[in-house]
């Protein structure tokens, strides 16, 4: 992603980046993919290929896709090395809170399949799994993360409120004999007599399903999805059972036990700009869709089921947050900046990282991305336009797929040059 020519400067504090791809089988093919439009939009020369998955865009410096800097005259290779060599380009507060390290990764997501049941650990859990297990938790940070649709966007998130779990259990004769008829009853129990203990009663349940083992849960699979084949066929209605999601997820990933997660968990379905946090120990899976997602400088990821990768099914279940709550519970509404109409701030409940979605109306030809007490990430999504910073004076090419570095308290002018406006979304710190 090379936005153009830059003259001499003696600093450059403004420049711009390349993305790592991630080529992960769940991800779209082709330029059905968000990330491969961006790609091929910022870097015309480059070939998509029809049939090759193009999942994710990492912007940032985790070392497993520590972003390429570039810009000729800055001797480091990689954002990573050149914020080692220029700590002071974090901004004061972000420099002492987070140790001279970029403290979030920037990301966009092209979703086709499921991809895992899963939770992000905590600090301290984090940190454990990392010493006794570094070839699975590849660091010893958490990993809160949040999702802000592109384009439609499905997905798992948070167990379900348990009047709703319940009644899954009372209706799907396959999932209570996986559940088992004692743990079942001791849920309704919970829900009728004893409000305090529909945790313990959730978790008990969600642990014997995810602890079945495989002779029984795929038997209740197979008959679950027999049946609701069936049902379909006949042209009956299966949205009281999920009957669809079902054999959506069913299709992915034949006889896997995630499958019966959906009875546990709520389905979220996001329209573009709208967005769901994800803090620790949040039970979620992302279904279908693109999204921006940016989350603590982590690839921490603790797996059961959907998946093909290492899952660790003892650690999940007990580290789960098992709080029942409405899906809406999930959803992080943003906040209009009193300084700028323009801007929109998904601002989550941890200081790691905040996105700012910028989104210039049509008429306005003179736009000033304003500078902030913190280095930031911008990624352009929609329209073109040619960019100047104090820093570095020389002329920036702006359009879809441009990443830029932008050290703390440094602008950037833009000169729109279409008429269709611009959309873009900036990762940073607000602390």
């Amino acid at each position: 992603m090379r936005p153009g020519s830059f003259g001499a400067m003696a600093e450059v504090r403004v420049f711009p980046l390349a993305c790592v791809i991630q080529n992960y089988a769940w991800g779209k093919s082709g330029r059905d993919s968000e990330v491969a439009r961006l790609l091929a939009s910022s870097e015309p020369i480059m070939r998509i290929e029809l049939e090759k998955p193009y999942a994710e865009l990492w912007m940032g410096t985790h070392p497993k896709g520590d972003s390429p800097i570039l810009d000729n005259r800055i001797p480091q290779k990689t954002l990573g090395q050149w914020i080692a060599e220029n700590p002071g380009c974090l901004g004061s507060k972000v420099k002492e809170m987070f140790h001279g390290q970029l403290p979030f990764l920037f990301k966009v997501l092209s979703v086709n399949t499921a991809l895992s049941i899963q939770a992000h650990p905590n600090k301290e859990l984090a940190m454990k799994l990392h010493a006794k297990h570094p070839e699975n938790y590849p660091d010893a940070n958490h990993k809160p993360e949040m999702a802000i649709a592109l384009s439609t966007f499905d997905g798992l998130c948070g167990f379900r409120p348990v009047e709703e779990i319940v009644t899954f259990l009372q209706k799907i004769p396959e999932f209570r004999a996986l559940i088992g008829n004692v743990a079942a009853e001791q849920l309704e129990r919970s829900v009728r007599d004893d409000p305090r203990g529909v945790s313990a009663a959730l978790r008990v349940c969600f642990t014997r399903m995810m602890k079945s083992e495989k002779k029984v849960y795929t038997e209740q699979l197979s008959l679950l999805v027999k049946r609701m084949t069936e049902k379909a066929a006949l042209g009956e209605d299966t949205s009281a059972s999920l009957g669809a999601l079902l054999l959506q997820l069913h299709s992915q990933f034949p006889g896997d036990i995630g499958c019966f997660a959906i009875y546990f968990l709520n389905l979220v379905r996001m329209k573009p700009g709208e967005s769901m946090f994800l803090g620790a120990n949040e039970p979620h899976a992302y279904l279908y869709g693109d999204c921006i997602e940016c989350m603590a400088c982590s690839d921490n990821t603790v797996r059961a089921g959907l998946t093909p990768k290492f899952i660790d099914v003892h650690t999940l279940c007990e580290m789960l947050n098992y709080t029942p709550a409405p899906s809406s519970s999930k959803v992080l509404t943003p906040t209009q900046s009193r300084l700028d109409p323009c801007v929109s701030i998904y601002d989550p409940p941890v200081p790691d990282f905040a996105v700012m979605k910028i989104e210039i109306p049509s008429p306005v030809k003179l736009y000033l991305v304003s500078a902030i007490d913190s280095a930031s990430i911008l990624l352009v999504i929609k329209g073109t336009a040619v960019g100047t910073s104090t820093a570095t004076p020389s002329e920036m090419a702006l359009r879809p797929g441009i990443v830029l570095f932008i050290s703390a308290n440094e602008s950037i002018s833009l000169r729109l040059s279409a008429s269709d406006g611009m959309l873009m979304f900036r990762a940073c710190c607000l602390v």
